[in-house]
């Protein structure tokens, strides 16, 4: 772990913050979330850290403070529910209320050079918080995130380059949708008058389960589990692919090589006992799920489904990879059939599928390597690096994300195994047998 040189004694000084309005007149009124919106988990505000060299010694040009900030404003005016609150309705619903108020919009300032921080590489060498948007509230006004849809933080560093720290609220987009909202700020920046792809809310085309439950939500546990980066070669993929196309006759992806990897290695790790059910829950794009029943073109609200696959212990731990891989391929399959039942209300045995757990025995996976996130550019080039923050370090979780620009292959950020195994996990994820 790397702590020497300029980076231990790098600081962030916020220097301004403000709410920016959409730059022109928007729509009023409220507008109705859908029953995913409204799960009492999305109201958590998503955040993540993205990373821009920038250009150093071009100071004719805008800067990426200036850019981001106009380009935020005139992309409200299209999205202009992100520069609403959220709200409760007459009948006690969750909405968002278009008041048009704005977004919350912090400025700073950094010591150092990104290359100093390591382009924040694992371990995160400047704390997440001083690049995330915590603007000071008015005392008037302690609650004002639990109404906040998006805040957006701006650090500019000493090389040139620069962090555009964001904390999105989940009941208004899913990682796709805050994907097109940030490439919709990108094309703005770099130039057009409005986004390519206008937004639709279109939240009528989500099921709402006739009777659908909703689970308890996560209790916290004293188990504190460990956060760890990796970063996985093209080759190491690759093997694992080959291996399974020679056994199977059947391609698989990389994403089902690294989940059933993972499964695998902290199975392993955690010393479960033979005979006690283990889990993958990995969150899958239910769009194609609805056809024919589509989504407008610009949807940009929840349409997720969290598929669950469940073993034994010794399944998981004691097979070859390629047995663990076609559990996962497997489970994959089975979502346009468990995404139609559920629409319906029939949740069958595994109850809320939406529901997230502390189970110990429970690994939570998100891809984030898919979802538009490493190619938004705000005309500086797209991000060398997408930092996703997690909040909850007793929840076991695992997220695959593009790497660095410099590194092909692949990232995963896990924080699923306690500090006593640590050292196995990262041992077995390493291993080509």
């Amino acid at each position: 772990m790397r702590s020497t040189g300029p980076a231990a004694t790098a600081t962030v000084k916020r220097v301004a913050q403000r709410v920016v309005a959409p730059s022109a007149p928007t729509p009023g009124g409220e507008l109705p979330l859908s029953w995913l919106d409204r799960y009492p988990t999305q109201r958590a505000l998503i955040e993540s850290l993205h990373v821009f060299k920038g250009r150093a010694g071009d100071e004719a040009a805008e800067s990426p403070v200036k850019a981001i900030e106009r380009a935020l404003a005139a992309a409200l005016v299209s999205y202009y529910p992100i520069a609403g609150r959220l709200a409760l309705s007459d009948g006690g619903e969750l909405v968002v209320d278009c008041t048009g108020e704005g977004v919350w919009f912090v400025e700073a300032t950094a010591s150092c050079t990104l290359e100093e921080v390591d382009y924040l590489e694992y371990p995160l060498m400047v704390p997440k918080d001083e690049l995330l948007p915590h603007p000071t509230y008015p005392a008037s006004d302690p609650l004002a995130e639990d109404s906040v849809i998006l805040l957006v933080q701006v650090t500019q560093f000493a090389c040139g380059g620069f962090v555009v720290g964001f904390r999105f609220s989940h009941a208004v987009a899913d990682g796709p949708g805050a994907a097109q909202f940030m490439s919709a700020m990108g094309e703005i920046a770099r130039g057009r008058a409005a986004p390519s792809l206008m937004p639709a809310w279109g939240r009528e085309a989500i099921p709402s389960p006739p009777t659908a439950s909703v689970g308890p939500l996560p209790v916290p546990t004293e188990l504190r589990l460990q956060y760890l980066a990796m970063d996985i070669s093209t080759d190491y993929i690759d093997h694992f692919k080959a291996r399974f196309l020679e056994e199977t006759g059947h391609r698989c992806s990389a994403f089902e090589v690294l989940i059933a990897k993972a499964w695998q290695a902290r199975t392993r790790a955690a010393g479960f006992a033979r005979g006690s059910p283990v889990h993958v829950c990995f969150a899958m794009n239910a769009r194609p799920a609805l056809r024919p029943r589509a989504l407008p073109d610009g949807f940009y609200g929840n349409c997720y489904y969290i598929m669950r696959v469940s073993a034994p212990a010794e399944a998981v731990s004691d097979a070859p990879l390629n047995d663990v891989v076609r559990l996962i391929r497997e489970g994959k399959k089975r979502l346009p059939s468990e995404f139609a039942r559920w629409s319906r209300g029939e949740m069958g045995d595994g109850g809320d599928p939406y529901r997230i757990t502390s189970d110990y025995r429970t690994l939570l996976v998100s891809d984030w390597s898919r979802l538009g996130f490493a190619e938004v550019d705000y005309g500086w080039g797209a991000p060398v690096h997408v930092v996703p923050l997690t909040n909850l370090d007793y929840i076991a979780t695992c997220i695959l994300v593009r790497p660095s620009a410099h590194k092909p292959g692949a990232r995963l950020i896990t924080q699923c195994v306690a500090a006593d195994g640590v050292d196995a996990f990262h041992r077995d994820m390493m291993r080509l047998d």
